[in-house]
């Protein structure tokens, strides 16, 4: 299990795919709103005129000195619905991204948000 404690030392840390590819850098960190613990993170990728940023979920995930290693292919995560970089994920969108990794999808029970940025 990830430590939740050490959460903010990770932003910049560069995100690595299963394979060992670079993805990009990691921008925030969400935590699942029922557990509080890290769910996912925000990975900036994208050329430098064209920045945006994608989740990728953390299970399975390794973090290392100056990296955090998922457990995704860098194809898969480039994939997944994203958003600006000074953008926030709309709630209707949540549901998709837990989709494109074919993970379960709870929001609270009166509709509140799966993710929370931390």
């Amino acid at each position: 299990m990830i430590q939740s404690a050490d959460i903010r030392e990770w932003r910049a840390h560069d995100v690595v795919a299963a394979g060992g590819h670079r993805i990009g850098t990691l921008e925030a960190v969400y935590v699942d709103t029922s557990t509080d613990e890290p769910a996912m993170v925000t990975v900036q990728v994208g050329l430098p005129t064209r920045r945006h940023l994608v989740f990728v979920p953390l299970n399975g995930a390794v973090v290392g000195p100056g990296y955090v290693k998922v457990d995704y292919e860098r194809a898969l995560v480039k994939k997944c619905p994203a958003i600006g970089t000074d953008d926030v994920l709309p709630v209707e969108d949540e549901a998709a991204v837990f989709a494109h990794y074919g993970l379960p999808y709870q929001p609270g029970a009166n509709g509140e948000r799966q993710l929370a940025r931390r």
